[in-house]
């Protein structure tokens, strides 16, 4: 299968690690800021999928001149979901395909799945106060990760006592939400973390946690790559967990 890698950050050059222990792959097109105007649609037809992980502002961009290149796209850049509608637009005018997540990692959409289980249990017992924490490295730029807003968003789908997620930085994990139907998301930032979300139900006599930790950026990047294999010869726009238990 022939890449082209859309944002070479931190995650495209863990994909291109991934993809030179798998000789039946190959990089053709790597893009970046500095080039993304120079490549023609052309160039970018050389690849079979394109794997985009860059900034919010560029995704948006970059998916539709996928599309319009008729070259398939798989997206965890996070930030753009407000544009979702206008996305699968695109997507079906131009008889795209595009496969999208806040997380590519099995564990964490495995995660993802034991969150909606658990909040379900605990949509009657309004006793406990949900509260979430992801802790990143320094250099990542947004907070709340994409992962988290994806957790909480699930949580508040089945909550009698929380109608909106807030953010808040360093502060100790059992502070209370400024307003009681407020579900405090806490963000912090340490070296060489790579990605680690717990959720947790505190009352006064308990603590019920789950957690995921990421030991390396290699599990986003397998699960991607899993993703473009996937969506190479079909069409549609999907997320992650539309398709994992296909691939």
């Amino acid at each position: 299968m022939k890449i082209a890698l859309l944002g070479y950050g931190k995650m495209g050059k863990t994909i291109e690690k991934c993809l030179l222990e798998n000789q039946e792959h190959q990089v053709v097109l790597k893009i970046n800021s500095g080039n993304r105007n120079s490549i023609t649609k052309d160039e970018l037809r050389t690849a079979d999928v394109a794997i985009e992980f860059s900034q919010p502002t560029a995704a948006i961009d970059n998916i539709r001149y996928c599309f319009e290149a008729g070259v398939p796209i798989v997206t965890g850049t996070t930030g753009w979901y407000d544009q979702i509608e206008s996305v699968k637009q695109w997507c079906s005018e131009h008889n795209g395909a595009l496969v999208y997540a806040s997380n590519f990692s099995i564990g964490v959409n495995l995660f993802f799945e034991l969150n909606k289980r658990l909040s379900l249990l605990m949509k009657p017992r309004k006793e406990y106060e949900p509260f979430l924490t992801e802790i990143h490295h320094t250099q990542k730029k947004d907070a709340p990760s994409g992962t988290a807003i994806t957790l909480a968003s699930d949580l508040l789908i089945n909550s009698t006592t929380k109608s909106r997620w807030v953010n808040i930085k360093d502060t100790p994990p059992h502070s209370k939400a400024a307003n009681p139907d407020e579900l405090i998301i806490l963000s912090r930032r340490q070296d060489d973390v790579v990605g680690n979300h717990s959720v947790e139900y505190r009352s006064a006599e308990d603590r019920i946690e789950i957690r995921h930790e990421a030991f390396s950026r290699d599990g986003f990047a397998k699960g991607a790559l899993a993703a473009a294999g996937w969506i190479r010869n079909r069409k549609g726009c999907y997320t992650f967990s539309d398709i994992m238990e296909s691939i």
